[in-house]
């Protein structure tokens, strides 16, 4: 698929400033998923996983939550940026309910996830976070599983069914096909394009930067109000999963992630074969479902500009009732009826 497709998918964000309030942290013991997509759009920060879990995995030692039987068949959940794993904190329990085995880890630079060695690359490249996937099935013993996911999340999931898929069961991506290359990054758009990635362009400088280790909440709560222009969620909410940005990697892996993008940092040698592969824009062919939601403010092609690239079986469905970017956490009945649906495929 076309890069300047990818490009002008993403998010696009309004130019007035937003104002921002201070923050509460709220927890409690999880709850029931709510009854539909529309009731899920008032976010309320009144659940949250049990205690979570750790294990050593490739070059990470990641923390997930788990929930369902230890023997149901495995579904794996990949959160976005700059949002975490409690994107899933309403589809983790109806999935479990349903007999899945739900992993749901925090990518690499979030929460409790560290390097295990100072000396490994803070690098933030797309296959990196693939391969990390797939190292934390190997540590948990799943051969296979459903994989899920939006924004980074599903740019992941996309590349573990186009790369490894034997391991993948069937897959459900928000907002389609999300595999890029940097050689066509360095590619120009149109300028309304651009100016719909001016963080991308922030955070190639050093300014960026240490305006991104500066204002990490400010800026993450930016973003989930101009993706997400009508969910109504609360401080609290946004303050549980912005604790996962305290991780001491966030930063370095957000900015390597997106220089990466453009060709202004170097990924590692490891990864090479891997993103020659994806260069090619390769065509998935594990059963697929892929969702937008009606009110995503991040541009996204009409489905017919992807639905190509998918060649197993294949559904897409569009969400309506006022869901955005983060579609799991604002609809998360019609997301884990999804991974139920596709897993009949």
């Amino acid at each position: 698929m076309p890069e300047a497709i990818d490009h002008q998918r993403r998010r696009f964000f309004g130019l007035a400033a937003l104002s921002v309030a201070a923050v509460e942290l709220g927890a409690a013991t999880i709850a029931h998923a709510q009854s539909s997509a529309a009731s899920s759009s008032t976010a309320k920060a009144g659940t949250t996983f049990g205690p979570l879990k750790q294990v050593r995995a490739g070059v990470l030692d990641i923390g997930y939550a788990e929930a369902g039987p230890a023997d149901g068949p495995a579904v794996l959940l990949v959160h976005g940026w700059p949002y975490d794993i409690h994107s899933f904190v309403d589809v983790a329990p109806i999935l479990a309910a349903a007999g899945h085995r739900v992993i749901v880890p925090y990518l690499r630079g979030y929460g409790s996830t560290r390097f295990l060695s100072e000396e490994t690359p803070r690098n933030g490249q797309q296959s990196a976070l693939a391969v990390d996937m797939i190292a934390l099935m190997d540590a948990l013993g799943i051969d296979k599983a459903i994989v899920a996911g939006y924004d980074w999340g599903a740019r992941t999931v996309n590349i573990m069914a186009a790369l490894w898929p034997e391991r993948c069961r069937a897959m459900v991506s928000v907002s389609g096909y999300l595999i890029g290359s940097q050689a066509v990054n360095a590619r120009p758009l149109a300028p309304a394009a651009e100016l719909s990635w001016w963080y991308q362009f922030y955070f190639a400088t050093e300014r960026g930067r240490r305006g991104y280790a500066a204002n990490t909440y400010d800026f993450a709560r930016l973003i989930w109000r101009t993706a997400s222009p009508t969910w109504d969620f609360d401080e609290a909410t946004f303050a549980r999963s912005a604790a996962a940005f305290d991780n001491p990697d966030h930063v370095a892996i957000t900015i390597h992630n997106y220089r990466w993008r453009l060709g202004l940092a170097e990924g590692e040698a490891r990864y090479d074969a891997y993103e020659r592969r994806l260069a090619q824009a390769p065509a998935i062919a594990v059963p697929t479902m892929t969702l937008e939601g009606d009110a995503n403010g991040a541009p996204h092609p009409d489905p017919a500009a992807y639905a190509g690239k998918f060649t197993g079986k294949y559904e897409h469905r569009t969400l309506s009732g006022g869901i955005g970017h983060n579609l799991p956490q604002e609809a998360p009945r019609a997301f884990a009826q999804a991974v139920l649906d596709v897993a009949r495929f």
